[in-house]
């Protein structure tokens, strides 16, 4: 026959498998928030180099300005001004297709 067992035996070994499981539960919860923060990091990191720019890379504001100077030229188009613009021809365009549909 086999000796009885010690119960304090497997309260020890319980015991370790306890600990085990809270350290493992602690190392991967450890894991996991630093990699959430690196991410954070990373993300602002790069939202900030995007509004700074680089040389191949220009930053949000010096978009911003091209982008205003787009349009300025846009609305120069759309409004009779010099003769010029598209709106000028546009109209110069309907003045003649006027006369020509107009009856004699």
């Amino acid at each position: 026959m086999s000796a009885p067992t010690d119960g304090g035996q497997l309260d020890t070994l319980a015991l370790w498998c306890g600990a085990l499981v809270a350290v493992a539960s602690a190392a991967g919860l450890l894991w996991r928030i630093t990699r959430s923060i690196h991410r954070l990091v990373r993300h602002v990191e790069d939202a900030v180099a995007d509004w700074a720019g680089t040389d191949e890379h220009p930053g949000v504001m010096a978009r911003l300005d091209r982008i205003e100077h787009r349009i300025g030229a846009i609305v120069h188009e759309l409004h009779p001004n010099s003769g010029t613009s598209l709106r000028d021809a546009v109209d110069r365009v309907d003045q003649r297709t006027a006369r020509h549909l107009d009856p004699p």
